[in-house]
């Protein structure tokens, strides 16, 4: 027993003296994660800014706001617009009423000098001029129904005009407000609160430290044995002597073959190009972003 394990020992010692007390994997790389840049949507002082590195945000956040009085104002005339355009619509109804009333007189009167013809007390062309009169207020009807009808239209249109400029300040508005869009961990900022700033400008940077990736580079012979979705061994530096094992997930593989990155070397030392490979790992608090990291395909 005790022979076995010198032999044991010194077999074990032989295998890490040859591999220069590395640990052979199938590729090596450093740990990333899907980084956000949040920027400002609008213009103007950041009246407030309440985010701090390390801090844990959830996606529809309100950790901000920029000054909106100008555009808040720009809402309040354009709604005064809108409501004296819609305010001078004539009534249709109203300015016709006089008219239809009129009409209803003249068609009486032309019915009754209609059955007087008939009894032979009144002439045809006392009928006839009834007749006209009624053509003619019919005829000014719909001739004001269409000039009542246009003016209408045309004011119509130009609160409608008013009601889109009202929808693009509402959505300025709602730009003055910083919202966080994902969630994650605050991994830089870039702005105090009272400093002014303008539309596209970096407010802070947010990663996703829950689930890490190892971006890892493996040759041609390598990539047809590794695929989408497959499990993968995931080593990381616990001691000297020791490694810290994760379970990881290919979740990327590169369909573009390119040059070695002088930072990575791959287990055929030789290859000059390689693909770029991505594997997912679920971060136990222990990873971090650019540390290095193995990888060991499980067949």
């Amino acid at each position: 027993m005790k022979f076995r394990f010198i032999l044991f020992s010194a077999i074990s010692l032989l295998l890490f003296s040859c591999n220069n007390g590395k640990l052979t994997s199938d590729a090596a790389g450093n740990f990333e994660a899907v980084e956000t840049v949040v920027s400002a949507e609008a213009n103007g002082k950041i009246l407030a800014f309440a985010v701090t590195e390390g801090e844990i945000l959830i996606p529809g956040q309100v950790i901000g706001y920029i000054d909106s009085t100008q555009l808040y104002l720009t809402k309040l005339q354009l709604m005064q617009s809108r409501k004296a355009i819609l305010t001078g619509r004539p009534d249709i109804k109203t300015q016709l009423e006089s008219l239809e009333k009129e009409l209803a007189n003249a068609i009486s009167d032309r019915n009754r000098i209609q059955n007087l013809v008939k009894g032979e007390v009144a002439s045809q062309k006392q009928l006839d001029d009834a007749n006209t009169r009624v053509e003619v207020l019919k005829a000014r009807i719909d001739a004001q129904k269409s000039v009542l009808s246009t003016s209408t239209n045309t004011l119509t249109e130009q609160g409608g005009t008013v009601e889109v400029q009202l929808a693009q300040v509402e959505d300025q508005l709602r730009k003055c407000r910083i919202v966080n869009p994902v969630a994650g961990t605050v991994i830089s900022k870039y702005v105090e609160p009272f400093e002014m700033t303008v539309q596209g400008r970096p407010l802070y940077k947010i990663a996703d430290l829950e689930n890490l990736y190892i971006r890892i580079y493996v040759s041609e012979t390598q990539l047809s044995h590794i695929k989408v979705g497959q499990k993968a061994e995931v080593l990381i530096d616990s001691d000297k002597k020791d490694f810290k094992k994760y379970e990881g997930t290919i979740s990327w593989i590169s369909s573009k073959a390119e040059f070695t990155p002088k930072i990575i070397q791959t287990k055929e030392e030789r290859v000059t190009l390689v693909y770029a490979v991505k594997v997912l790992v679920k971060n136990d608090g222990y990873l971090k972003i650019g540390m290095p990291g193995e990888v060991n395909f499980v067949k």
